[in-house]
């Protein structure tokens, strides 16, 4: 099985109103009870804005800890799921049931396979 990350970029996602939200809300939980049921869901988040953003930088041997910089908007990671699934073309039927239930588009990527 290999992992593929299935993200989508916070600019992507237009307005919505909140009952919107809530049904796209919806439509998501949905499909990653269906992933954990199929066995590829491996886990989804998305990132918290309420929270201290930091940087470190380990370049001179120690790390410093700083308050950004931060990533432009059109850079920031919205949320994802990771999936562990036979192929490239399981990836995509994922990817294809999360861009429908979210209702806007994803990037898909595979991690690196280590031994």
């Amino acid at each position: 099985m290999t992992e593929y990350l299935i993200a989508f970029n916070a600019e992507w996602v237009p307005d919505h109103a909140p009952e919107e939200l809530r049904f796209k809300v919806e439509a998501g939980e949905a499909l990653m009870a269906e992933m954990k049921e199929a066995g590829v869901f491996v886990f989804s988040g998305g990132l918290d804005d309420t929270t201290t953003v930091f940087a470190v930088d380990a370049s001179s041997g120690t790390p410093l800890f700083t308050d950004g910089p931060y990533a432009e908007s059109k850079e920031h990671l919205g949320g994802f799921a990771v999936v562990d699934v036979p192929d490239e073309e399981a990836a995509r039927y994922w990817a294809g049931r999360v861009a429908v239930a979210c209702g806007w588009p994803q990037e898909v990527r595979r991690f690196l396979q280590r031994d």
